[in-house]
Formats: C-alpha cells, sequence, structure tokens
C-alpha cells in the first residue's frame, strides 16, 4: 500500500495485548474500517497507508490502547463500534462513557454501559421523571432499566420497585396454563425476574418479593392504582394498546419515576391493532419531563448474529 508509515511504541504490553484480540481479530477490524494495514511487534504498532488514514487510525488506537488495560479486554464487536464511533466523533473521551459503574450485582460483577447509545439512556434516566426506550433486542433496554430501578431502591430514592408487562402471546397460542392467576401469568413476566435474580441474586429477590418491595406483576394489575415512592418499569410497551399505554401513565404518583421499553419491530398485539408505545410518541414528544431514547442495532451487546439478523429484517422490511 502506497503512502506514509506511523509507529507508535506503547508502553504497557498488556494493553497491546488486549488490544489484538484473539488471532489479531480486532486488529483485523481496525484494518478493514479504516483502510490502513498494521503490524504488531511485540510493543509496536507500525501503522501503513495513506496519510489522513494513518494519522486517524494512530489517534483512535491510542484512544483504545487508553481504555484497555488487565481488566479490561475488548472484544471484536465494541472494537467495532468504536471505531466507528472514534470516526464519526474523533473528541469523545471514552473513559467517560465507560468508567462509571452503575451497580455491582450480587457476584461481585461491575455493571458499566457498553455503547454510547446506553450511556446517553442511562443519563436520561438519571435526569427525567418518564423515559422512554425504544429499540431492538439485545439494546439493554430492561436490563439497564432494571439496574436503575435496584440503585435507586438501595440508595432509597423510592420504597419499592413495580415491574409489569402486557400479557401478549408472541404468535403462540399458550391454552390453559395450570395452577392459580399468579401460576398463568408468571411466563410472561420471566424475563424480568431473570434480571432481577442477576442483579440482586435469588435470595435477596424472593426476601424482596415476599415484603412486597418489589412487585412483578401484568399490566391489568395496574388499573385503578396510584403508586407512591415507587421506580415503575413497563416492559414490551410495544404491545400495550393506546387505552392501556394512557392507563399505565396515569397511574404515577408522587415520588415516582416510570421507565417504558419496547421494541416496534415486534408487535404482538391481534387483528392490526395500534401499538400504545408507537402512539405516544407522537402524543408525548413536546412534554417536559419526559424523554424519548432511540437505542439501534449498533447498542446490541448479544451475540454479532443478532446485530446482522437484525439488519437483515430491517432490509427485508424496507423491500415490503
Amino acid at each position: 500500500m502506497a503512502g506514509i508509515e506511523k509507529v507508535l511504541n506503547v508502553d504497557n504490553y498488556q494493553a497491546v495485548r488486549n488490544l489484538l484480540g484473539n488471532k489479531d481479530e480486532n486488529i483485523k477490524i481496525i484494518e478493514k474500517e479504516m483502510g490502513v494495514n498494521i503490524v504488531v511487534r511485540g510493543n509496536t504498532i507500525k501503522i501503513m497507508g495513506d496519510e489522513e488514514e494513518v494519522e486517524n487510525s494512530g489517534n483512535i488506537i491510542k484512544k483504545l490502547l487508553d481504555i484497555s488495560s488487565e481488566d479490561k479486554n475488548l472484544g471484536k464487536q465494541e472494537v467495532k463500534y468504536l471505531v466507528g464511533l472514534l470516526k464519526k466523533t474523533p473528541l469523545i473521551d471514552l473513559h467517560e462513557l465507560y468508567d462509571e459503574v452503575l451497580q455491582v450485582n450480587y457476584r461481585g460483577k461491575r455493571i458499566k454501559v457498553k455503547t454510547l447509545g446506553q450511556k446517553l439512556y442511562i443519563e436520561a434516566m438519571k435526569r427525567s421523571p418518564i423515559v422512554f426506550a425504544i429499540g431492538p433486542a439485545g439494546t439493554g433496554k430492561t436490563y439497564l432499566a432494571m439496574v436503575m430501578a435496584v440503585k435507586a431502591l438501595l440508595n432509597k430514592e423510592v420504597g419499592r420497585i413495580i415491574l409489569t408487562r402486557p400479557a401478549i402471546e408472541a404468535g403462540e397460542k399458550l391454552g390453559f396454563l395450570p395452577g392459580d392467576l399468579q401460576d398463568k401469568v408468571d411466563p410472561y413476566l420471566r424475563p424480568l425476574y431473570d434480571a432481577l435474580y442477576d442483579i440482586l441474586g435469588p435470595e435477596k429477590v424472593i426476601n424482596y418479593l415476599n415484603k412486597d418491595i418489589i412487585e412483578v406483576a401484568p399490566l391489568a394489575y395496574m388499573r385503578g392504582r396510584t403508586l407512591d415512592d415507587s421506580f415503575i418499569i413497563l416492559d414490551e410497551a410495544q404491545n400495550t394498546t393506546p387505552e392501556q399505554m394512557k392507563m399505565f401513565l396515569t397511574r404515577m404518583g408522587f415520588n415516582s419515576r416510570a421507565v417504558i421499553t419496547g421494541d416496534l419491530t415486534q408487535i404482538d398485539l391481534p387483528d392490526n391493532r395500534t401499538s400504545g408505545l408507537n402512539l405516544v410518541q407522537a402524543i408525548l414528544k413536546d412534554v417536559d419531563g419526559i424523554e424519548f431514547v432511540y437505542l439501534t442495532k449498533d447498542d446490541v451487546v448479544r451475540h454479532k448474529l443478532v446485530k446482522d439478523i437484525i439488519k437483515a429484517y430491517e432490509r427485508y422490511e424496507s423491500r415490503k
């Protein structure tokens, strides 16, 4: 490749190793995204290519090395996201993006944001009493809302957490389930329990549930209630009707906050009914104290194939 050559000498060899990734896969991503050739020998990184691309690549690698350390391995999906982010906004501070520990789960794992979209979502939840998070699967909409709810509870900012979602079947007919009413609706609420167990641990969750400090219930149970001193999360909100969405939003009492999450590409309402989440964007877009955060496929933090699946469906839907 014709052009110039730039050499970076790095003091921290462990940071270089963490940046390289498995079989140098991260370096290959940077080469492809930036249009340069990169050779790594020990602590020396050599970048070759056109002057502008080489200079930009050097700056990006320095920023990636700056956040790479013995306890921060950079995965290839993360590197691809960060290279794209730094190409668009080269002055962004990656430490600000990654350093804040939102919560430490019951196993001692530090929970942090992994994308810029998630960071914006967290800031919105800190700032506004009502936040709508709209985006595809795998972007952390529900999990991060749960993290902020637990944090508010442990900091005594609220007295309880209320988790709810509409009991809509995702294209399946489950038939007559055994057990009492709670047994019948629990399968719909299982993802909320899973997130709680991951953050607080099963013993503490069961204790809080028994004391009604945490309540997990289908959306229909919210009708007629006033929810004071609560952090309320409505999950799978794309499956609410406009009437249900209005009912939910008007349950908020004093010292309460609400987060509403949903994916408008996965609406399971029957008979092509209008989604309450879809309609509410037009109704509440100019109301002070309410924020809409839109996460994208770039914020997906599940398996790489999830992002590819979302892209494929977007292409299919656009052709339709």
